[in-house]
């Protein structure tokens, strides 16, 4: 398997070459088609880099930051319960200090919690992205 473009830019993922054409999957939709190969080249990136990008943005972000299920739980936490300070979450979770700094961390450069002020003190709120990504995962 590899990645191949069209004349427009299109990324897929190659499934068959013939001598006249191609069959390939559009990662967005799942499609199969076939394309003459003289519009198509070869691409640069991982057929399986490809594949990943049929998934949204934000749902992406949120399953390559959650490495387990305390991770996604303290996601969607943030998501239903909105912004909460430092000291509610290390209060209230069975996360030590540094796991909890951990995963705000990489949330944070996931896009998926921007820093607060919850009752004068330090928190973090979901972003959009984040509420997104947990009502996709609950569909």
């Amino acid at each position: 398997m590899q990645s191949v473009r069209d004349e427009d830019g299109t990324r897929y993922i190659l499934l068959k070459r013939s001598a006249e054409s191609s069959r390939v999957r559009d990662p967005e939709t799942g499609e199969e088609r076939y394309v003459p190969n003289e519009r198509l080249t070869s691409g640069e990136e991982s057929p399986l880099a490809i594949a990943a990008t049929g998934v949204p943005e934000e749902v992406r972000r949120a399953v390559l930051a959650c490495r387990d299920d305390r991770a996604l739980g303290l996601l969607v936490e943030f998501v239903d319960r909105g912004p909460l300070a430092v000291r509610t979450l290390l209060d209230g979770y069975d996360l030590c200090e540094s796991d909890l700094h951990g995963l705000v961390a990489e949330f944070r450069a996931a896009g998926l919690l921007d820093e607060t002020t919850v009752a004068g003190e330090r928190g973090y709120e979901p972003t959009d992205a984040a509420r997104d990504a947990v009502r996709r995962f609950r569909e």
